[in-house]
C-alpha cells in the first residue's frame, strides 16, 4: 500500500469507456478530486493509454503537487496482478492481450493497477456513492455494453478468473447476438448500443444515440418506451436472478444508459415486484451517484488506505 498522506501527493484515476476515456486527479490527503478532463476514445491499446496519459499530464501541469499512483478503469477481464487485459468485446480494438498497467506505468513513471471498469465502480459507490457502507451489494454498469460487479463482506469478490458478477453476458434474454459472439445475453437489450440498434429496427429511423432514443421516449414515441421497457425488464430479471442466488439486498446500476432512470428503474421495479425474492430480504435497486466519476474515483480508490475518505468535490 502507497501511503497518501501529504496535501501535495496526487493520485490520478481513469475510466477507459467505449466512447470516452475520463480522467481525475485527487489530493493524495482525502482523495478529494482537485481536477478533471476528458477525451474521445481511441482505437488501438496503446493509443488509449497514450491518451489517458496526456489527459493526466495536462491536469498534473496545471495543480501544484506530485502524482505519486495512478489507478486505471478499463473495460473487459483484466488480470490484476499483471495489468493485462485478458479478454474485451469488440467494442475495443487491440485491447485483449495489452499490458495496460505497464504501459501506463512506463508513460507516467508511477506505480499503476488496473482493474475492471465496473469492479472500479462498484468500489466508487460504495465508499463515497449510492451504497456508503453496505457489506454486499451488486453494481451494474449500462453504457457501450453492461457490466456487472459483485462486493461481498466489504470487499471486491473476483471469482476464480475475476469476471465475478458480470451479469451482461448471461443468456436467456432472446435470441439477438452479442457483441461477445453468444446470443440472447443481457448486453442485447440493456446496453447503449442495443437500445440504440432495437430503437432503429422498431422504428425503421437513422442512427439515434440511446441518449436520443432516451428523449424521444420522454416525448412519448411509442418505440422508444417499448425499448427502455424492455430493457428495464430484461434487467429486473438479472438483478432478481443475482438476489437470488447471493442474498444480496443492494443493486447499484450506473454508466450512461442509467442517466435514464425515469426509463428504466419503474420498469425494474415492477419486474422485482412481480416475482420478488423468496427469502424476503428488502430489495433496493437505485442509480448511482458518482455519476461521470464513479469508475475513475474507484480506480483512484486502490490507492487508498482508509477508502471512507474517498469523496467527490
Amino acid at each position: 500500500m502507497i501511503a497518501l498522506e501529504h496535501e501535495n501527493d496526487l493520485v490520478a484515476g481513469i475510466d477507459i469507456g467505449g466512447t470516452s476515456i475520463k480522467a481525475v486527479l485527487c489530493s493524495g490527503e482525502d482523495l478529494s478530486v482537485l481536477a478533471r478532463a476528458s477525451a474521445p476514445t481511441p482505437r488501438g491499446g496503446q493509443a488509449m493509454i497514450d491518451t489517458s496519459a496526456g489527459l493526466i499530464r495536462s491536469l498534473t501541469g496545471n495543480t501544484e503537487g506530485r502524482l505519486v499512483a495512478a489507478g486505471l478503469g478499463a473495460a473487459g477481464v483484466i488480470d490484476r496482478s499483471t495489468g493485462t487485459v485478458v479478454a474485451a468485446s469488440d467494442s475495443f480494438s487491440g485491447w485483449t492481450g495489452f499490458p495496460a498497467g505497464q504501459a501506463l506505468r512506463d508513460a507516467l513513471g508511477v506505480p499503476v493497477r488496473v482493474d475492471n471498469d465496473v469492479n472500479a465502480f462498484i468500489r466508487g459507490e460504495v465508499r463515497a456513492g449510492a451504497a456508503v457502507g453496505a457489506r454486499h451489494a451488486l453494481g451494474i454498469m449500462l453504457g457501450t455494453g453492461v457490466g456487472g460487479a459483485l462486493w461481498l463482506d466489504g470487499e471486491l469478490y473476483e471469482g476464480l478468473s475475476g469476471a465475478a458478477g458480470e451479469i451482461g453476458h448471461l443468456p436467456g434474454y432472446g435470441d439477438l447476438p452479442c457483441t461477445c459472439g453468444g446470443t440472447g445475453h443481457l448486453e442485447t437489450l440493456a446496453s447503449g448500443r442495443s437500445i440504440s440498434a432495437r430503437y432503429r429496427e422498431l422504428s425503421a429511423s437513422s442512427p439515434v444515440t440511446s441518449q436520443e432514443v432516451a428523449l424521444r421516449a420522454r416525448q412519448g414515441d411509442p418505440h422508444a418506451l417499448s425499448v427502455f421497457r424492455t430493457a428495464g425488464q430484461a434487467l429486473g430479471h438479472a438483478v432478481l436472478v443475482g438476489l437470488g442466488l447471493l442474498g444480496l439486498g443492494t443493486v447499484v446500476v450506473g454508466g450512461g444508459v442509467a442517466r435514464a432512470w425515469d426509463l428504466l428503474g419503474p420498469a425494474i421495479e415492477a419486474e422485482v415486484r412481480r416475482e420478488p425474492p423468496v427469502s424476503g430480504i428488502p430489495v433496493h435497486v437505485v442509480p448511482g451517484k458518482l455519476d461521470a466519476d464513479a469508475v475513475a474515483l474507484g480506480a483512484a480508490a486502490q490507492f487508498s488506505s482508509d477508502g471512507s475518505a474517498l469523496a467527490n468535490a
